[in-house]
C-alpha cells in the first residue's frame, strides 16, 4: 500500500516533472538582509511581550528556521517550513479576512483586532501573511528537500507533546501570556474544547496535521518545484 504522501501524490494533476534545482543558485543579499532585520526586531519584541514559551507556535519556529535557513541556504531547513506552514497560514489568512467582515471561520485571527493588545505586536504578526510567499520563493530558488515531511512532522509531534504536558491550558484571561499553544486544547483561548477528550483531540492534532496538511503541501512541493538530492 503506498504512503499517504505517495498515494496524494498520484492525485496530482500530470504535469512535467519539477527540474532539479539549479547548483550555485544563492538567496540574493537584500532578502537576507531585510529578513534578518525584522527577525531582529520581531524576535526580541515577542520574548519580552510573550516569554520564551511562544516561540513553541509553530509559526514562530517557521520563523527561526527561515532565518538560519536564509544565511546557510539550507534546503533541507526552508523545505520544513514551508511544509508546515503553508497550509496553516493559508488557514490564517482566511480567517483573518473573514474575521475583518464579520465572518471568521476558527476564530484564530480574534486577537489581530483586540483593541486591548498593543498596535506594534498586532502589525508585527502580519508576517502570518508574507512568510509562505516568501518561503515558496526561497524553495524556488534553493530546490525542495523531501526529508522535509518526516523532519518537520517529528518536530511538530515533539512540540504538540510538549505544548500538552507542560504548557498552559486555556485561560479565560490570559493577558498576553501564551496559552493553548498551538492549539493542543481546542480552538478557544479562553476555554477547552468539550466535544472529545483532551487526550482524543491531542491524538486528531498528532494524526490529522500530518495527514490533512503537511503531507498535501509535501506533495506538491515535490511535484511542482526544483528538486535537491533524488525524486
Amino acid at each position: 500500500m503506498p504512503s499517504p504522501p505517495a498515494a496524494l501524490d498520484a492525485l496530482l494533476p500530470s504535469l512535467p516533472p519539477a527540474a532539479p534545482a539549479r547548483r550555485g543558485s544563492r538567496i540574493p543579499a537584500p532578502v537576507k538582509i531585510a529578513y534578518t532585520l525584522f527577525a531582529a526586531v520581531m524576535l526580541p519584541v515577542y520574548l519580552q511581550a510573550y516569554g520564551p514559551t511562544n516561540l513553541l507556535y509553530f509559526c514562530d519556529q517557521a520563523v527561526l528556521l527561515t532565518l538560519v535557513g536564509l544565511w546557510l541556504e539550507s534546503p533541507l531547513l526552508i523545505s520544513m517550513c514551508a511544509v508546515g506552514i503553508l497550509a496553516p497560514q493559508l488557514l490564517w489568512v482566511l480567517d483573518f479576512l473573514g474575521t475583518a467582515i464579520g465572518l471568521p471561520i476558527t476564530g484564530m485571527t480574534a486577537y489581530m483586532f483586540d483593541a486591548d493588545k498593543p498596535l506594534f505586536l498586532r502589525a508585527l504578526s502580519g508576517f502570518h501573511g508574507w512568510l509562505p510567499i516568501l518561503l515558496v520563493y526561497l524553495v524556488y530558488r534553493l530546490g525542495y528537500d523531501r526529508r522535509a515531511f518526516a523532519a518537520w512532522t517529528a518536530q511538530a509531534v515533539a512540540t504538540l507533546l510538549i505544548c500538552f504536558l507542560l504548557m498552559p491550558p486555556p485561560n479565560p484571561d490570559p493577558g498576553l501570556t501564551p496559552v493553548n499553544i498551538n492549539y493542543v486544547w481546542g480552538l478557544s483561548d479562553r476555554a477547552a474544547q468539550t466535544i472529545l477528550p483532551a487526550w482524543a483531540w491531542l491524538m486528531g492534532l498528532i494524526v490529522g496535521l500530518p495527514a490533512l496538511l503537511f503531507a498535501p503541501t509535501h506533495c506538491a512541493l515535490r511535484r511542482w518545484m526544483p528538486y535537491v538530492g533524488s525524486r
